[in-house]
């Protein structure tokens, strides 16, 4: 049994990574609560191109989709994966079950007889990629807390601009969806070719396009998926502080267990080592008195 004054010793350190884990599940929650905010913010703009872009995608017929990311033929049998992911731990699984839906799509398309070419977002996608000994395209990393448009631009061009090439027959992404502060979800969507989306009932409008459907069409599309990839790492940056307050709190919790049941012990410890101290001061008063 260990002594008291390593129990106490282990005391002390174990409330010192409560304190710890305390002051980063604040500092999580507060910011969980401006990357909700984002989210919110960009759902409006992300639904009203869905429209407009669900609206074209109706009236155009036959050769009207051809040579765009509605239709694209490629004559490769590559397919590339873009993965969202954070730049740091201490979020439970969070990061281990997109890493493992990566490792899992990945697999089945090799099966497939495809070659699967990746772009990372996020410091933890990238490494896993890179130990892996996948074929890495681009990276992005250390996009902050509430990156702008501009920043993931770099990635989703060049998957996007090999799409439209010919040299990728589809895009993927895979991120993790936030449904909300307790469950966070590994989630996989094709990007390209564009799955035609449904425009909403409220939207169905007699709009007039400049100079025509066609190319307000073309230009619109890349524009579409680049907001589809943005919305993903603001999903990502979401669900990322809202596993680390989880994680947190859940370490605090046991770091308080932890330090109550070591009181308990240092307290038998203390005991037992009084206990001993009044049997030895017994029998040597009464060695003492024999003699």
């Amino acid at each position: 049994m260990a002594s008291s004054r390593e129990i106490k010793r282990r005391i002390r350190s174990v409330k010192n990574v409560a304190q710890i884990t305390r002051a980063m599940e604040m500092v999580a929650a507060s910011k969980m609560r401006r990357a909700q905010r984002n989210v919110l913010a960009t759902r409006p703009y992300a639904d009203r191109m869905r429209d407009i872009v669900g609206d074209l995608t109706s009236r155009m017929v036959g050769g009207a989709r051809k040579g765009t990311l509605l239709d694209v033929r490629a004559d490769s049998n590559k397919v590339a994966l873009i993965v969202v992911t954070p730049d740091r731990g201490l979020a439970g699984s969070l990061t281990s079950n997109v890493l493992r839906r990566v490792g899992r799509f990945i697999l089945e398309q090799q099966e497939q007889g495809r070659t699967v070419e990746t772009f990372a977002y996020g410091k933890k996608g990238r490494d896993f990629l890179s130990r892996s000994g996948q074929n890495l395209q681009a990276e992005a990393i250390k996009l902050g807390d509430a990156p702008a448009l501009e920043q993931i631009l770099g990635v989703a061009t060049a998957a996007l601009s090999r799409a439209q090439a010919g040299e990728y027959s589809e895009v993927y992404l895979i991120y993790s969806e936030f449904i909300n502060t307790l469950v966070q979800r590994p989630t996989l969507k094709k990007l390209v070719p564009v799955e035609t989306p449904e425009a909403s009932d409220g939207s169905r409008l007699d709009f007039t396009y400049e100079p025509n459907q066609e190319q307000v069409l073309a230009e619109l599309l890349p524009r579409y998926v680049e907001t589809q990839i943005y919305q993903a790492i603001l999903e990502s940056i979401a669900s990322f502080y809202s596993a680390q307050m989880v994680a947190m709190r859940n370490a605090t919790r046991s770091a308080r267990d932890l330090v109550r049941d070591l009181t308990l012990s240092y307290n038998k410890a203390r005991q037992a080592a009084i206990t001993k101290e009044v049997s030895e001061i017994s029998s040597g008063a009464a060695a003492l008195a024999e003699a």
